[in-house]
């Protein structure tokens, strides 16, 4: 999308406009998202709409930081076993003719 749009959605009963450059419908994929996480919370017996969604915008944020850090670890062990790769390689291949003067 070229530019900041706007996209119109409800969440927990409250029209929201968000401006965004987003596509619309990711945006209310999001917005349903946490609405589902949302039901989730009140369906354990949680009655207040702000103490569910505080407590649904901590567990998605732990997600996320739990990925990062996945992500981080897989990347560092990617990064490890390629530098192993490089040393065999560096140890079996035959060393460079030297320069001719």
């Amino acid at each position: 999308m070229a530019g900041a749009g706007r996209v119109e959605l409800t969440l927990l009963g409250q029209t929201l406009t968000v401006r965004t450059e987003a596509e619309p419908e990711y945006v209310r994929t999001l917005a349903r998202y946490l609405e589902e996480r949302v039901a989730t919370l009140t369906r354990t017996g949680i009655r207040d709409p702000l103490a569910a969604l505080t407590l649904a915008a901590l567990d998605i944020t732990d997600e996320l930081f739990r990925a990062r850090e996945d992500h981080a670890r897989e990347t560092g062990d990617v990064g490890t076993r390629l530098g192993a790769l490089v040393d065999i390689l560096e140890r079996i291949a035959p060393a460079p003719p030297p320069p001719r003067p």
